[in-house]
């Protein structure tokens, strides 16, 4: 199935979530995160932040608070089995912290394939944002393999 290039450019709706501390302080144990000011409300503030930072990566976590996560490749009639997680950047503009309403919303921003079709590529930027200052772009490549195609 080829991935029609005209979705470049098409966005999704955006979608607010909270950065809660619970899950902030559980995301920075899970991750080994070993600096207090992930944890304790008071060693943050005496580094100079205003509440618990939010640990770096965990802007993907929240991403998928997103209500309508699995509609972008259901939408595009790909099957789930087919795909990949081709890889994730993350760009950061500013920090976010516990209590923050953050915005998401997501664009596409390329699509390709390689080995003759058998592998497609898409592309999408997910831009983060707190009362419409930009906190992160988060970048994310899909991969989603012919089944049928000979690699």
């Amino acid at each position: 199935m080829a991935i029609d290039p005209a979705i470049i450019g098409t966005r999704t709706e955006a979608f607010d979530t909270t950065a809660e501390r619970g899950r902030l302080r559980f995301f920075a144990r899970a991750t080994g995160q070993t600096d207090a000011v992930y944890e304790d409300l008071v060693a943050a503030e005496a580094a100079g932040h205003r509440d618990l930072p939010v640990p770096p990566t965990f802007l993907f976590c929240l991403e998928m608070d997103n209500p309508g996560r699995g509609r972008f490749l259901t939408d595009l009639g790909i099957d789930i089995r087919t795909v990949l997680h081709g890889g994730q950047e993350f760009t950061y503009h500013a920090q976010a912290y516990a209590g923050d309403l953050l915005t998401f919303w997501t664009e596409v921003r390329d699509v390709y394939t390689k080995k003759g079709g058998a592998l497609e590529f898409i592309v999408r930027a997910t831009h983060v944002t707190r009362d419409g200052v930009p906190i992160a772009t988060l970048t994310s490549t899909t991969v989603v393999r012919d089944p049928k195609a000979a690699l």
